[in-house]
């Protein structure tokens, strides 16, 4: 199934054309375990999922709030490691061709070794890669591996980034740049700050490459707002991993509950 992964130039184009923004749920690979978690990424898929963005569970996620480290914590607990990640990436494969990005620290990558990790990346069906807490002033070995196995190298821009800087991390970039919304930890929060709006903008002068916005999307009125300030697309975690550590005594009402949510996010990507 490999050979026909849609790239995210194919999908951002291809949601483009239908006149909408691109809906990309996350998932902490194995929460709250291993087949859980796989009938959660189905029914994403199933509810209007245009990518996925995916993240290997780590013992210090720095850049995550409570709701992530929660999830993390259910995954690691389950057994997930790095390598049976890769094995769930594999599994989603079965069903879906959309792209798929991981959201990964560092130290995972490190231990592994960065070709091996890379390797396996791209034999699971992977499209791209983010450090999140790799430097991109540190990441030349990983854009060599990245260009190496044909994956994406993905990038993270912050409302502390400078133009200067902005300019450097498009250039080293592909697939799509990170917009993180908000200053702080991952978590859902109930208003987008104006300066969100300003920074997509801020970016979408430094760069001609697909923005998707993440950290604290958790309503469709923020959907539409990254959208009508020019990204293309918008992440949507915490909001949805609150669903599943709500629901982790009924799978049936956490399934149908985040399939109708995710309608909901998608349909406010649609203009």
């Amino acid at each position: 199934m490999n050979q026909d992964i849609e790239s995210y130039q194919e999908m951002f184009a291809r949601v483009k054309d239908n006149g909408e923004g691109a809906f990309i749920p996350f998932v902490v690979v194995g929460d709250p375990d291993f087949e859980t978690s796989l009938e959660i990424v189905k029914t994403y898929v199933d509810n209007g999922a245009d990518a996925l963005e995916l993240g290997f569970p780590f013992s210090d996620p720095i850049a995550d709030g409570p709701t992530v480290q929660a999830a993390d914590i259910r995954s690691l607990n389950s057994g997930m490691t790095t390598r049976r990640g890769f094995e769930f990436i594999k599994r989603i494969r079965e069903f879906t061709n959309i792209p798929l990005g991981l959201l990964v620290y560092y130290n995972l990558i490190y231990k592994m070794g960065a070709d091996e990790f890379y390797k396996a990346a791209k034999e699971s069906g992977l499209n791209g890669i983010l450090a999140a807490d790799l430097p991109p002033e540190e990441a030349e070995i990983l854009l060599d591996t990245a260009d190496k196995y044909g994956l994406d190298q993905i990038f993270m821009a912050a409302q502390t980034t400078s133009n200067e800087r902005l300019e450097k991390i498009a250039e080293m970039c592909s697939g799509f740049l990170y917009v993180v919304a908000v200053m702080g930890v991952t978590g859902a929060r109930s208003e987008l700050a104006d300066t969100t709006v300003e920074l997509v903008s801020r970016v979408k002068s430094h760069s001609d490459l697909p923005l998707a916005v993440g950290f604290g999307i958790s309503r469709q009125e923020h959907v539409r707002n990254v959208l009508s300030a020019g990204s293309d697309g918008a992440i949507v975690a915490s909001a949805l991993l609150n669903i599943i550590g709500e629901n982790l005594e009924n799978k049936e009402v956490m399934l149908t509950k985040i399939g109708s949510f995710c309608r909901e996010l998608k349909e406010a990507t649609r203009k």
